[in-house]
């Protein structure tokens, strides 16, 4: 062998040996000490890493109620007096949280906030000013725009039905509002539209034997005084026990009477349909008229 070669052998083995040692130096330094002579080169010590232990689940966590968090944020909302915010975190809390905890206290909220509203002279948005002319009653007006006397009386606040002069003028509200009874729930709600409004809990229901949904309308208002029925425009009519019947069904939406609430349970209700509070029929007497639409779902499953 010639001496050049063995030279290039030599110098070879030599860079190689020095590769090798350098990763393992390298190795010793970042990852994992080797020990030998590589501890005695470069001394290193590695702090062992803790092991994190995940916590498992546990069934007695309080679940996430994001309908919870957004109410909240309305209360805060309320207290400094933005009622205009407060409101589009109720309305959203009952339309896209309808289920969380805080749904039924934020409907009662929203439902008073914008019966407020509804029933304002002061806020005319919806409303109209009627100009009276010659030969108009109030039921004629009524029905000219979709409305109630219940509603011409409280909006102009009227405490009976004087009479009209030409060129007077009455605040008007059209009384569009659709009607949804929810038998599972056990509430009657109103609706414009699709927009919420107000719910009112049912004290007592009788569905008659019905099993499924129906959609109907309202086909009368009156009220009673004693056995006798009148109707709106009638004398005694104000101080009655008002009542609303519905089309094609023997349903009704009435009060239920003082002694049927003190009655410790015993089915003292007056009939089939639906039967709410006095004072929530009453309100509902201000905003319902015959014609509008009625959804009773379906009882259950």
């Amino acid at each position: 062998m010639r001496l050049w070669t063995l030279i290039k052998l030599v110098a070879g083995a030599v860079v190689l040996g020095v590769t090798v040692f350098t990763v393992m130096l390298v190795w010793h330094v970042q990852q994992e000490p080797l020990g030998g002579i590589f501890s005695e080169l470069v001394p290193v010590q590695f702090d062992p890493q803790p092991v994190v232990n995940l916590p498992q689940a546990d069934a007695t966590l309080p679940e996430i109620d994001p309908g919870a968090k957004v109410f909240e944020k309305a209360r805060e909302l309320i207290a400094i007096g933005d009622l205009a915010g407060a409101r589009e975190k109720l309305r959203t809390v009952v339309s896209v949280y309808p289920r969380s905890k805080a749904a039924p206290e934020a409907r009662r909220i929203v439902g008073e906030m914008n019966l407020d509203d509804l029933l304002s002279a002061s806020r005319m948005e919806g409303k109209a000013v009627h100009v009276v002319r010659s030969g108009e009653s109030f039921l004629g007006i009524a029905a000219q725009h979709n409305t109630t006397l219940d509603c011409i009386m409280h909006l102009n606040g009227l405490l009976d039905l004087k009479g009209l002069h030409p060129g007077e003028e009455l605040i008007v509200m059209p009384l569009e509002l659709r009607v949804q009874v929810d038998p599972a729930r056990k509430v009657l709600s109103l609706w414009d539209g699709g927009r919420f409004v107000k719910e009112y809990p049912l004290r007592a229901m009788d569905l008659a034997g019905l099993k499924g949904a129906l959609r109907t309308k309202i086909a009368s208002k009156s009220g009673l005084v004693g056995n006798r029925r009148v109707t709106p425009g009638m004398k005694d009519y104000r101080n009655s026990a008002k009542m609303f019947a519905l089309e094609k069904s023997p349903l009704q939406i009435r009060a239920l009477p003082p002694e049927a609430e003190a009655a410790d349970g015993a089915d003292l209700s007056p009939g089939a349909g639906f039967h709410l509070a006095v004072e929530d029929i009453e309100e509902l007497a201000l905003l319902l008229r015959p014609g509008n639409e009625v959804e009773i779902r379906a009882p259950g499953p």
